[in-house]
């Protein structure tokens, strides 16, 4: 059983039978069909040989299959890890130089290193480290970059910078050098890979195909302007007129590869390795959770790391680069239905043949179209519609999403990663810190407590119920202290403050404090302090303190029994007045 927890493999190889078995071979050749000329365009991207994304497309995926939980994930060069590879390594040397090579080869062994130890000591909490918003927004700039990255490619010009300010004025200054030629192959490929996303699909329905059929065919649009600019490169001989192609790839499987164990480059490379980890994972774990719960599945995010990180391990020993799980592949390895990781493993065995077969034919194939592979699938990482959601419901959240996208779009990918890091954790620290508490009363005729600002509710001058919507702790725990003595302080009559604790989970040592401050400033002005509705493992925390023993007050069941007994309490101790003189608050809100 324990070995199962690390093997996946073990449990869902043990039901494995023909059905699955073409299920998966079937989804195998689909995505590798997409697969092939991503693999190119991706390794491109991070600066590198194009065999390389096909290398990185093949053990790591047999490694992800072993040890990953996912279903359907598709693991392999993605643009967005692609783009934090290249800027991490040209630190180090010129894009495509031996230097470069061999520093993507140490990210990829740092990063799988890190993510097998984030696995084992089950850290998988930590990606929510990074807030939706935060993500959104740097995935959304790193897809701007991208597509302005490439529009070299489509225009058949120099242009460098890693940064949108440096993109745009040189391209702006090398546009009067714009190959004819490669721009007409850029924009024919570019539109119509737009088209087959939205068009073809309809078009090959309307001619009689069932929907899942023609779905997957168009998913393999890609092929078919590879293969045409390819076949247009060759007959009209445009290489002659300046059009860039791939060149010659080398016709062999991966080669076996060491990386470098020089202590100063492993030291240059380990922050932008832990970025590189963190994104990846959040990305994978992110596309891998929604394919699951479409099928009522569930992975195991600690097992997760462990499975990515074989892989990109996988990757530094076979001539790879860091690599992750990738949306577009995946929904489309799910839509062909895959059933279990094993079609990776099929797509690995056909990506394999392509690298000693079909890499002939890919010399003559125009860098245009490669970029127009990655513009088309990187805008639609690019997502206009969330901000104005989150700029609706959260100021605080559009603030964080805005701060990442100007800072990666301004000053860099990894600036961007540190600033969301940061960011989503500094949003958490401050609304920690600011808990929500109300003063809260009795819903008429019934035993339900409620905001007195929100609501009509019975409430007593002598008796005062703070309710506390957030566990205790040390962010909060002076804040606590300030509400509750200016409450007191605004109520000159009080003879009882209750703090309901319904919703307070923990309270740790420094809360702790601050309660047994809060009693004894109460017990000197005169005031009991009680406390009810208490957790069960919170009680047992306290009983363990000295709070409950000098406690001027009692902690009860229910904030309705607390209410009930403290007013008749509070009657009998003004017997001799008038009586109760329990009224209705009002909300002005």
């Amino acid at each position: 059983m324990r070995l199962s927890r690390y093997l996946p493999v073990l449990a869902w190889g043990r039901a494995y039978n023909g059905t699955t078995l073409t299920n998966d071979l079937v989804a195998a050749g689909i995505v590798t069909i997409m697969l092939i000329p991503q693999s190119l365009a991706y390794a491109m991207l991070a600066g590198l040989p194009p065999e390389i994304g096909l290398y990185a497309s093949i053990l790591p995926i047999i490694a992800y299959a072993l040890f990953g939980t996912s279903r359907a994930l598709a693991v392999g060069p993605v643009a967005v890890i692609s783009l934090m590879t290249l800027t991490a390594a040209s630190s180090i040397a010129p894009p495509g130089s031996a230097e470069f090579i061999a520093a993507t080869l140490v990210l990829a062994l740092l990063s799988g290193l890190m993510l097998l130890v984030m696995g084992v000591l089950r850290l998988g909490f930590l990606a929510n480290l990074l807030s939706h918003p935060v993500v959104s927004g740097f995935i959304t700039a790193s897809g701007l970059i991208i597509a302005t990255s490439q529009l070299k490619s489509i225009l058949g010009i120099k242009a460098s910078g890693e940064v949108m300010p440096e993109l745009v004025s040189t391209l702006a200054a090398n546009l009067p050098q714009t190959n004819i030629p490669t721009l007409i192959i850029g924009v024919v490929s570019t539109a119509f890979l737009f088209w087959v996303r939205k068009g073809l699909k309809p078009l090959l329905i309307s001619l009689g195909l069932k929907p899942r059929t023609a779905d997957l065919t168009a998913k393999a649009g890609p092929i078919a302007a590879v293969a045409v600019s390819t076949l247009a490169v060759v007959w009209l001989d445009l290489e002659a007129a300046g059009v860039r192609t791939v060149g010659q790839i080398p016709q062999s499987l991966p080669p076996f590869t060491v990386p470098l164990f020089d202590a100063a480059l492993w030291q240059q490379l380990a922050i932008p390795a832990l970025l590189l980890s963190v994104i990846g994972f959040v990305e994978s774990v992110s596309v891998a959770q929604t394919l699951a719960a479409k099928k009522r599945q569930r992975i195991n995010p600690d097992q997760e790391l462990i499975g990515l990180g074989a892989a990109n391990v996988a990757a530094a020993f076979s001539g790879g680069y860091p690599v992750t799980g990738g949306f577009a592949r995946s929904v489309v390895n799910f839509d062909a239905g895959a059933e279990t990781p094993a079609a990776g493993a099929y797509t690995a065995v056909g990506i394999a043949i392509a690298a000693l077969f079909l890499t002939p034919y890919l010399a003559s194939l125009p860098i245009a179209t490669l970029a127009a592979t990655i513009i088309v699938a990187v805008l639609s990482l690019v997502d206009v519609k969330t901000p104005r959601h989150i700029w609706r419901y959260s100021r605080a959240d559009f603030a964080a999403m805005a701060a990442t996208v100007l800072v990666t779009l301004l000053v860099g990918v990894e600036p961007g990663v540190i600033a969301g890091v940061g960011l989503s954790l500094a949003l958490f620290l401050w609304r920690a810190s600011r808990p929500h508490a109300a003063v809260v009363g009795r819903v008429p005729g019934t035993e339900h407590f409620r905001n007195v600002k929100r609501h009509t509710v019975l409430t007593d001058p002598r008796i005062l119920t703070i309710r506390i919507d957030e566990s205790l702790t040390y962010l909060n725990a002076r804040w606590l202290e300030e509400f509750v003595l200016e409450q007191v302080a605004e109520t000159p009559r009080l003879r009882h403050l209750v703090l309901m604790a319904s919703a307070v989970n923990a309270i740790d040592a420094s809360a702790l404090e601050s309660l047994e401050a809060i009693n004894h400033r109460l017990a000197d002005a005169g005031v009991s302090l009680h406390l009810s509705e208490v957790k069960g493992p919170v009680m047992d925390a306290l009983e363990r303190s000295h709070l409950l023993h000098d406690l001027t007050g009692e902690v009860w069941l229910s904030q309705d029994q607390a209410f009930s007994a403290l007013l008749l309490r509070a009657d009998e101790e003004d017997a001799p007045q008038a009586g109760s003189d329990t009224w209705m608050a009002r909300g002005l809100i």
